[in-house]
């Protein structure tokens, strides 16, 4: 379970540079990231443990290139929902993680979901989209975008 984050001003100019470093690399050994911020080795996996357990650092993954792996084609949707009660929006929200959601977002404005997917065909797509928002009763409509090109991707949050 992870806890809630901890507040900005608890990070220190350390911590700050640590996150920085593994939002990059975060394969990098304890070492050389001791050498760049200027800490001992000690210390730095010290932190980087707090920062887990207190919630700022949430994972650790690699960043696959989707057409590496036969997932070419980006598709961003929006929805709008039927019922925007609790229990409705709960339902919607487990009900759009699957693993071709790459991201969801619950937003404010003309609609309430915005999702990013990855697929390998456009026909995939028409299956998902099927199953994810026109059999879904709570789903009043949803607007397709297909990316023309990935010009930047990332998780990186300015730590600085």
């Amino acid at each position: 379970m992870v806890k809630s984050a901890a507040a900005p001003q608890s990070l220190d100019k350390f911590d700050r540079a640590i996150l920085e470093l593994v939002q990059r690399d975060n394969a990098m050994p304890l070492r050389l990231m001791a050498e760049q911020v200027n800490l001992s080795t000690a210390a730095v996996q010290r932190r980087i443990k707090r920062m887990e357990e207190a919630g700022v650092i949430t994972g650790n993954v690699a960043v696959v290139d989707p057409n590496a792996v036969g997932r070419p084609i980006t598709i961003i949707v929006e929805v709008m929902a039927e019922r925007t009660s609790i229990e409705a929006l709960e339902a919607m929200k487990a009900h759009f993680r699957v693993p071709e959601v790459q991201q969801c977002y619950y937003v404010t404005g003309e609609v309430d979901f915005v999702l990013v997917l990855t697929v390998a065909s456009m026909q995939e797509y028409q299956a998902l989209a099927r199953r994810l928002f026109a059999e879904n009763t709570n789903v009043t409509w949803f607007k397709t975008i297909v990316a023309l090109d990935r010009v930047k991707v990332g998780l990186e949050v300015p730590a600085g």
